[in-house]
C-alpha cells in the first residue's frame, strides 16, 4: 500500500475516532483535512475504498452537532453573528436566481453545493466554541497547505512554467490552489511570533513547503495575495501601538527570514512571470482580464438581476469578440467579485459585501475589547485572521472563486475567532448582572466600554 493512503486512512478512522471519544469539533478538523488530500483525485486512491470521504466527514458533523445541540447553543450563537444573517440571505438569493438562470442545469447543481458549503461552516461555527478548537482548526488548515505545498515540491512544474494537477475538490487548477494557500502567511507569522520554539520550528517548515508550491505554481494573484495580507500583517506588527516590548525587532527578524527564504525557493521563471505586472499594456500581465471584468456590466444591461451560475461562460461569445477571449468561447470572468456579480447580481453582491461589513464591524468591537482586557496576543490573532481573510481576496480578485470552500472558511475562522474572545465573554458579563437591594439590575463585574 502506498505511504500517502496508508497515511490518509491512518488521518481518516484517527478523526472519527477523535470526534467520538474526545471531542466533536474533531468533524471539522477531519473535514478539512480530507478536503486538503482530496483523496478521489490523487494517484493513490487505487490504494483505499471508493467512499464518500467528505460526505462522511460532513455527515459526521452534522451528528455529534444534533447530539450537543444545547451546549453548542449556550456557547455559539448564530443570532450573535450577522454575517450569518447575510450568507443566509445570499443562499435565498441563489435559489430565486434560479427563476433567470441561463444555465438552469448548472446553477441548481452548484446551488445545491454553495447550500452544503454554507451548512457545514454554520455547523462549524458551533463546533469551534473554544479557544482550543479554533487553534485545531487554524493548524488543520495550515497542516492541509502544507500538504499541498509539499505535493507541488515533489511533483514539479509538469506544465509549462507552473505545477498543475495537485488541486482540491472545488479548486483544481493552478490558480486556485495557489490562492488557498494564500492566507498561511499571516497565520504563520503569528504562530511563529508568539509561539515556542518548537512551534517557531514548525512554522519554519511548514512556511517553507508553502513558500516553495506557491513558487512553482507561479500564480501573479497568489503574489499580490501574499504581499497584500502578509505584508499587512507584518506592517502591523512593526508599527502597531498595542504591540509589545520587543515585538518590532521580532517582526524585523521574521521579515528577513521571510525574505530571505523567498529569494532562496524563488527562479527566474517565477520573477519573469511576475516583471508582467508591471506592464498594465500587456496581455500576458492578465490586463484582459480588466476587458473580462467590465463586460458584466454591458451583460447586467441586458439581465439585470444577474445571468446565473455560468451564465457570463454562456454569453461571452456574445459580448466579446474571438481575439478579446483568446480564442476560448465559454471565457469565464476571472474574478470572485464579478464572479458574485454576474450570478446574483447588484442584489446577491450587495448581500456578500455586507456580509464581509458585518464581519468587519464586530471584529473591531472585538480587537478594542481584548486590548482593553490585555489580552494583546488575542488582538493580534484576530488581525492575523482578518489578515489571513483580506489575502485570500485580494489573490481571489483574479479568479473565479466566490463560491470555494477556502474563502468561507477564512470567514468561519474569523467569526469563530470573534466569538471565542468577545461575544462569550460579553455574554457572560450580561449573566453575572443581578439586581440589587433596590431591585435595580448591576454587573457584579463593570465592563469596560467598547
Amino acid at each position: 500500500m502506498s505511504k500517502f493512503a496508508l497515511l490518509f486512512l491512518m488521518v481518516f478512522f484517527g478523526g472519527i475516532t477523535a470526534t467520538l471519544f474526545y471531542s466533536g469539533s474533531s468533524a471539522f478538523i477531519l473535514y478539512q483535512l480530507v478536503y486538503f488530500f482530496n483523496p478521489d483525485q490523487r494517484w493513490w486512491s487505487a490504494f483505499i475504498p471508493g467512499i464518500s470521504y467528505s460526505l462522511i466527514s460532513a455527515l459526521l458533523m452534522l451528528v455529534v452537532f444534533g447530539l450537543g445541540y444545547r451546549k453548542y447553543t449556550e456557547t455559539s450563537p448564530w443570532k450573535t453573528q450577522p454575517v450569518f444573517k447575510w450568507l443566509i440571505a445570499l443562499v435565498a438569493v441563489y435559489f430565486l436566481a434560479y427563476t433567470w438562470a441561463l444555465n438552469p442545469r448548472a446553477h441548481d447543481q452548484f446551488t445545491i453545493y454553495y447550500v452544503k458549503l454554507i451548512v457545514i461552516v454554520m455547523v462549524a461555527y458551533k463546533l469551534l466554541h473554544s479557544e482550543k478548537t479554533l487553534d485545531a482548526a487554524i493548524w488543520a488548515y495550515i497542516a492541509g497547505a502544507t500538504y499541498i505545498g509539499y505535493l507541488a515540491t515533489i511533483t514539479g512544474r509538469n506544465v509549462g512554467s507552473r505545477v498543475e494537477g495537485i488541486g482540491m475538490a472545488d479548486s483544481p487548477d493552478a490558480n486556485g490552489v495557489a490562492a488557498a494557500l494564500v492566507p498561511a502567511g499571516a497565520l504563520l507569522m503569528y504562530y511563529a511570533w508568539m509561539g515556542r520554539w518548537k512551534t517557531k520550528l514548525i512554522c519554519v517548515a511548514c512556511g517553507a513547503l508553502i513558500a516553495n508550491g506557491l513558487v512553482l505554481i507561479n500564480s501573479r494573484g497568489a503574489f499580490l495575495g501574499v504581499v497584500a495580507g502578509s505584508g499587512l500583517y507584518l506592517l502591523f506588527m512593526m508599527f502597531s501601538k498595542y504591540r509589545k516590548k520587543g515585538q518590532r525587532a521580532m517582526a524585523i527578524m521574521i521579515a528577513v527570514a521571510g525574505l530571505s527564504g523567498a529569494l532562496y525557493v524563488t527562479d527566474d521563471l517565477f520573477w519573469e512571470r511576475m516583471q508582467t505586472l508591471q506592464n498594465p499594456e500587456s496581455k500576458e500581465s492578465g490586463s484582459g482580464r480588466i476587458v473580462f471584468w467590465l463586460t458584466t456590466f454591458d451583460m447586467l444591461e441586458d439581465h439585470p438581476m444577474g445571468m446565473g451560475i455560468q451564465g457570463y461562460n454562456q454569453l461571452a461569445s456574445l459580448y466579446m469578440d474571438d481575439e478579446t477571449r483568446g480564442g476560448v468561447e465559454n471565457r469565464s470572468v476571472h474574478s470572485l467579485w464579478f464572479q458574485g456579480l454576474s450570478e446574483v447580481g447588484p442584489l446577491g453582491f450587495g448581500i456578500f459585501i455586507a456580509a464581509l461589513f458585518s464581519l468587519r464591524r464586530v471584529s473591531q468591537k472585538a480587537k478594542r475589547w481584548v486590548v482593553q482586557e490585555g489580552h494583546n496576543s488575542q488582538y493580534f490573532k484576530l488581525l492575523a485572521l482578518e489578515c489571513g481573510l483580506v489575502s485570500y481576496l485580494v489573490a481571489g480578485t483574479f479568479i473565479n472563486q466566490f463560491r470555494a470552500e477556502i474563502l468561507y472558511w477564512m470567514i468561519l475562522l474569523m467569526a469563530s475567532g470573534v466569538n471565542v474572545y468577545y461575544l462569550q465573554k460579553q455574554e457572560s458579563i450580561a449573566k453575572s448582572i443581578v439586581p440589587n437591594r433596590n431591585g435595580i439590575k448591576s454587573p457584579v463585574r463593570k465592563a469596560k466600554p467598547i
